[in-house]
């Protein structure tokens, strides 16, 4: 097993809105600080932040999309360093190894296995582990009520994964 399922549980919540980038780094937040910002508070926050990619933007816009690229500014509000990477699951299973947090931008419809747009990238979740005996990636996905340490074939994940080219945010 690479990283901690189960102590990156707790830290989960179900988003209730269009947030699910800034509800995924609240999460690492929560993770590595021991103090997760509410739904709220990092909306917020990310509201009221500029985007370091979209001039004259911010990181958050209700009912807009987010991009991966500004995740390492929200993560450096609350002192935490994360880069935005374009990589493989080799990478991911290294960094989760080394106690580092991962966000991976993915297609919800692929992950869910619902029905719609199955090649675009939609949805962000944290990869807390990755289960190479099994074959089994966990995340915390705030997207569904069983997002907490949900599980899903390491093959359903890479290929969620597949529409964003695999970006991720690697966090420290």
């Amino acid at each position: 097993m690479h990283g901690d399922p189960d102590a990156a549980a707790p830290y989960w919540r179900r988003q209730h809105g269009a947030d699910c980038a800034e509800m995924a780094v609240a999460d690492v937040v929560g993770q590595v600080t021991g103090r997760e910002p509410t739904e709220q508070e990092i909306d917020a926050t990310a509201e009221n932040m500029p985007s370091p990619f979209m001039p004259g933007g911010s990181i958050w816009r209700p009912g807009a999309p987010s991009e991966i690229r500004d995740l390492p500014a929200l993560l450096a509000h609350y002192g935490i360093h994360g880069d935005a990477i374009q990589t493989n699951i080799d990478v991911l299973e290294q960094a989760l190894a080394r106690g580092h947090k991962v966000i991976a931008a993915v297609n919800s419809q692929i992950l869910w296995n619902g029905v719609g747009n199955r090649k675009i990238v939609d949805h962000f979740v944290v990869v807390t582990g990755i289960d190479t005996a099994a074959n089994v990636v966990h995340l915390n996905d705030s997207g569904i009520d069983t997002g907490s340490d949900e599980q899903v074939p390491l093959a359903t994940f890479e290929d969620s994964w597949a529409t964003s080219n695999n970006q991720a945010v690697v966090a420290d």
